[in-house]
């Protein structure tokens, strides 16, 4: 060996450990739950299906070093944990739990000794150049006219409703749909005849795509809320003969997981919408009776017992983010108008008079940075294509005269 060698440490036999350009580095991208990592290797570590544990070496020479990468920026969502495998990291033993959860992280360690083990040299995390600007648009689409349709409308960033795209997917009503990806959205669950599980994936231009066999159990009179900063849960409904609780989560490419068991009182007609920037929020509905209980969703899609409810019983009303980190209830049967704000901590405020017309069987959503829109219904005399902007202060609007065909329950999310 010739040149000059800098940044370089040995190992306890006396050989030259590695830069992390000089490593040997991994050309499959590790996807799996379990990794064994070798000394003088760099792995990228891909966790977006799963959380990864990485196993390290049992012995280890002073130098050794391993380099781990967050290749697709999602430790936040599924964690890497590191088991130290007998050794000891930073100076505590093998019993303590160690895991990463930073989005674009990278881990170089390097062995030092049997009292501090395992030592990181840098866990940096780097900015996401090319991330995708946030949605400004939102789309209703599906409901029911006479009979049950497919068709979509897209919302313009200042809040102007497109006419009818003609639908994709099977025509049906009592959906729901969210946000997933940063900017994209899926129409989920519903029925027509029966109760069906099937999803459509939007995409962040707004186009719907053909049917995605259900997961999870069929059901209608369901809600959706985004939750943790790219993800998604529906929960609750009917199946045609019971009301539920369980829960379906959403992940980062829009595949639907399934069932998860029920956490809070089985209902139907509810809504759903996210608070907090990367929270969820479950509330009202019917169980026999209204109710106006509601159930948080945390950042990892864990639904919370009830909370006793604030504000006016009722179903069928719709859900929506507004002001970036704030929710509001509005509008349910019967024809009511009055809404609920949802501070940036999930607590539901007291009934505000409503303006506009009273319906049920509407949808809501987020539309440009902090604004969102109630649409469409039914007054109990006729369905509507009537909407009502909402501020970035949870205010309001009167009712803008409708574009597109009159409907009720549909669904709708915010789009890129």
């Amino acid at each position: 060996m010739s040149g000059q060698i800098t940044s370089n440490v040995f190992r306890a036999s006396g050989v030259i450990a590695p830069t992390v350009a000089g490593l040997n580095w991994s050309s499959a991208v590790i996807t799996g739950t379990t990794l064994s990592a070798e000394a003088a290797n760099g792995y990228y570590i891909n966790t977006t299906s799963n959380a990864c544990t990485v196993t390290l070496p049992s012995s280890a020479e002073i130098g050794d070093q391993i380099v781990l990468v967050d290749y697709a920026r999602t430790w936040s969502i599924n964690n890497l944990i590191i088991d130290s495998n007998g050794l000891n990291f930073q100076g505590d033993p093998d019993t303590y739990t160690v895991d990463y959860s930073t989005a674009g992280q990278s881990l170089s360690i390097v062995y030092s000794d049997a009292t501090k083990g395992w030592i990181p040299v840098s866990d940096d995390a780097v900015a996401d150049v090319g991330v995708a600007p946030p949605p400004l648009r939102a789309i209703f689409g599906y409901g029911f006219t006479t009979p049950y349709v497919s068709m979509t409308n897209l919302v313009n960033s200042s809040g102007v409703v497109a006419t009818d795209v003609t639908g994709v997917g099977t025509a049906r009503g009592y959906l729901a749909a969210t946000t997933y990806g940063g900017n994209k959205a899926l129409f989920g669950f519903g029925q027509t005849a029966s109760v069906t599980a099937i999803t459509n994936l939007v995409s962040d231009s707004g186009v719907v795509a053909a049917d995605t066999t259900g997961v999870g159990t069929a059901r209608g009179s369901i809600a959706a809320s985004s939750y943790g900063t790219q993800l998604g849960i529906f929960a609750y409904g009917f199946d045609g003969s019971s009301n539920l609780s369980m829960s379906n989560k959403v992940s980062i490419t829009g595949v639907v997981a399934t069932d998860t068991g029920g956490v809070g009182t089985a209902r139907r007609g509810l809504a759903a919408a996210g608070y907090g920037e990367d929270k969820g929020i479950f509330g009202y509905g019917y169980i026999g009776s209204t109710v106006s209980l509601s159930n948080k969703v945390s950042n990892t899609g864990v639904i919370a017992s009830d909370v006793g409810g604030v504000g006016t019983a009722r179903e069928t009303l719709a859900a929506t983010t507004y002001g970036t980190d704030k929710a509001i209830f509005g509008y349910g049967a019967a024809t009511y108008s009055l809404t609920n704000l949802v501070s940036n901590t999930g607590v539901i405020a007291a009934d505000v008079t409503g303006v506009g017309t009273g319906r049920h069987n509407l949808a809501a959503a987020g539309y440009s940075t902090d604004k969102a829109i109630f649409g469409y219904g039914f007054n109990n005399v006729a369905k509507l294509s009537l909407t009502n902007l909402v501020s970035n202060t949870g205010v309001v609007a009167s009712d803008t005269t409708g574009v597109g065909t009159a409907r009720t329950t549909l669904a709708a999310a915010k789009v890129g």
